[in-house]
């Protein structure tokens, strides 16, 4: 969801956001602790491919909708720290040579929605958020918001709030189509409906940086997640949903449902979104994580180390080893090597694999990318 940045306190919250995620078994090595949850392995989808596309009008029961698979049930946005949401939501996802198509199954007994305009703040609302980055480096992502009204909010994010992200929120997504339809009666307190369905299609050639629209090919990778915000309401005065409050007159915390857990509460963490992995075999083709992303979660954890510290020294780590991580690591029972370079105001971290692989790196703001051997 779009919050309004308070960036004078961006590194702050980012560090607390990280020092409260309790244990799980979910990595055992001492060299994680206190960071389990930021590493647990996110979900990955397959999306099939498709010569003739869904009519875009929120009916997601058209047989062209039956060559995609409906993902998981959405989670707590910080996973098995948090009980199950108490009500279904499921996407399925197909594609052709112009757009991305997703369809959204969202389970609600009481449908309401007030928003009327475009590029209002629609968590305000119930809503359902996508955050899609193309590029899977962090940097240079999109944040799409519905109501059940269909108003839509959208923005680019040069980077994560937590790296002093600047948000366009003038951006549109330009010919976004979307519909919604209604399954009960909208903004009606005194009746029970069975919920909201909502379809898009997000055109390549708007979510392209640059001049040429980026065309995903056979196993192009994406990082994507849906979010959905819900609000506790009760029936109000003339018809309408009221949010319940605390004690002190407050609206109770949302709800944040999503696919792929973020470990954290905050949905601009890009690294834990889940996989897109286009196919056009639509063979039943079942994700598997790319070794590659296995080598840059380590990159991960020099990050999440390095903001700790700064943190406590108020400049960055020069050593691994003070971080508390190795430099050698063995990854799919391969070696790889850790390599770390920094000042007190910045870092770039490296990782290679010992068979003259790929060399992945990551600097002070998140940003992940590729770098040439020597």
């Amino acid at each position: 969801m779009y919050k309004k940045p308070m960036l004078s306190r961006a590194v702050k919250l980012f560090i607390a956001s990280i020092l409260v995620v309790g244990p799980l078994s979910v990595i055992a090595q001492s060299q994680f602790k206190g960071f389990e949850n930021l590493f647990t392995i996110p979900k990955g989808y397959v999306v099939n491919y498709v010569s003739t596309p869904p009519i875009i009008d929120g009916n997601i029961n058209d047989a062209i909708w039956q060559q995609a698979k409906w993902t998981e049930d959405f989670v707590d946005i910080e996973g098995d720290l948090k009980p199950k949401p108490l009500l279904k939501t499921n996407v399925k996802m197909l594609w052709d040579d112009s757009c991305l198509y997703i369809a959204v199954q969202i389970h609600d007994p009481h449908v309401w929605a007030t928003l009327k305009h475009h590029d209002d703040i629609i968590f305000y609302d119930n809503d359902f958020e996508v955050f899609i980055n193309p590029n899977n480096t962090t940097h240079q992502y999109f944040e799409i918001e519905y109501n059940a009204l269909n108003t839509v909010f959208d923005l680019f994010l040069n980077k994560p709030y937590r790296n002093y992200g600047s948000p366009m929120i003038n951006w549109n997504v330009e010919d976004l189509r979307s519909a919604v339809q209604v399954q009960g009666t909208l903004n009606d307190p005194t009746d029970t409906d069975k919920g909201w369905t909502l379809e898009m299609a997000i055109p390549f050639k708007a979510i392209s940086l640059g001049n040429n629209t980026q065309l995903p090919r056979e196993g192009t990778l994406w990082r994507i997640n849906f979010s959905r915000v819900e609000w506790d309401t009760r029936p109000g005065d003339g018809g309408k949903y009221v949010k319940l409050k605390d004690n002190t007159g407050r609206n109770l915390p949302e709800h944040n449902w999503v696919w792929s857990p973020q470990g954290v509460v905050n949905m601009h963490f890009p690294e834990r979104w889940g996989y897109l992995q286009f196919s056009k075999l639509n063979d039943s083709k079942v994700f598997e994580l790319p070794y590659a992303e296995l080598q840059k979660r380590y990159l991960w954890l020099v990050y999440y180390r390095q903001q700790e510290w700064f943190s406590h020294h108020h400049q960055y780590c020069k050593s691994l080893k003070k971080l508390g991580i190795k430099r050698s690591q063995a990854i799919n029972n391969m070696g790889n090597n850790l390599q770390l370079e920094a000042t007190a105001h910045q870092f770039m971290a490296f990782v290679t694999d010992g068979n003259g692989g790929s060399v992945w790196s990551i600097n002070q703001d998140g940003l992940i990318g590729k770098q040439n051997k020597n």
